[in-house]
């Protein structure tokens, strides 16, 4: 029962943080439209939270997350990522520090920066999963254009303006890097650097190899948009069958969680008297280790790549 105070009372606070940020984002908008008609672009009139913002970006752990969401495509300001997962964090050893023992709050301020990078990484495969869900129709808009007798890059330009986002975005970016004097082969670069894949990096290297020496661009970019058509469907069907087992990998972690909060329910304290004793520190280790262990062995099992 106190847990459950607990968790709801943890849960309406990141409510009301998130509420109050994005009201302030959205008086933040407000004052920038109404700065941009009248005129009036005065930085000291900034809200609170966007000068904190300015100045956090500045530092090199803001450049990080900074330049860590634009890869991920999330349209966030790096200090409010910060703060809620500094929030996450404190919850989270909150809880475990009075539901089961003060060494288990410890370990759960890492919990805020372990939530924050899992949180990032897959926005990163997310996005970059779409992307390459959209490769067959880039592919086709590429073909068609050049096929119409426009050159590469103009053809980059009108796929970037077709597509929606995240190709779209990217093939703008690589547009407009070349309109701004960087040659077609370093703006793919930039682009592959960003999207780490093998069906983009086989794509660009289409692109490259037909900009340098020649050759039949429409042929290739038909080609490999049937392949990757293909490739679409075989990736969803092994997804499909290993779902299962993915899932399994994460039941393992909150069996472990789970099982000291039960026993911490049935014997009050227990956790705690465990924890205070070398053999109880050692068990604890020992098990936390093979859950671990058990859990990497099955995400490495059902990781694949095609």
């Amino acid at each position: 029962m106190v847990l459950t105070v607990l968790l709801c009372a943890i849960g309406s606070a990141l409510c009301a943080l998130l509420g109050t940020v994005h009201l302030a984002a959205v008086a933040a908008e407000r004052r920038r439209i109404a700065a941009a008609v009248t005129g009036d672009d005065r930085i000291d009139d900034a809200p609170l939270i966007e000068r904190a913002n300015r100045r956090f970006r500045r530092t090199r752990l803001g450049q990080l997350v900074e330049r860590e969401l634009v890869l991920a495509g999330i349209d966030q300001r790096p200090l409010v990522v910060v703060l809620v997962a500094a929030g996450v964090g404190l919850g989270a050893a909150y809880v475990l520090w009075t539901a089961l023992a003060p060494v288990f709050g410890v370990l759960g301020l890492s919990l805020g920066a372990l939530a924050l990078r899992a949180f990032i990484r897959r926005a990163k495969a997310r996005r970059l999963e779409a992307f390459i869900v959209q490769m067959p129709e880039l592919a086709r808009v590429l073909a068609n254009a050049t096929s119409a007798g426009l050159s590469i890059t103009s053809a980059i330009a009108i796929a970037g303006d077709e597509l929606a986002a995240p190709a779209g975005p990217e093939l703008r970016s690589v547009a407009n890097s070349m309109r701004f004097g960087a040659d077609l082969v370093s703006a793919l670069d930039d682009m592959g650097k960003r999207l780490p894949s093998r069906e983009v990096a086989v794509l660009l290297s289409t692109l490259v190899v037909c900009a340098r020496s020649g050759g039949s661009l429409v042929t290739s970019l038909r080609d490999i948009a049937n392949t990757l058509e293909a490739r679409k469907e075989t990736r969803r069907e092994i997804r499909t069958t290993l779902a299962q087992a993915l899932a399994t990998g994460y039941l393992v972690i909150v069996l472990g969680v789970g099982m000291l909060f039960f026993i911490n329910m049935i014997q009050p304290g227990s956790v705690e008297k465990m924890t205070g004793h070398i053999a109880g520190q050692i068990a604890l280790v020992v098990s936390g280790s093979l859950f671990a262990l058990g859990f990497f062995l099955i995400r490495k099992m059902t990781r694949f790549d095609i």
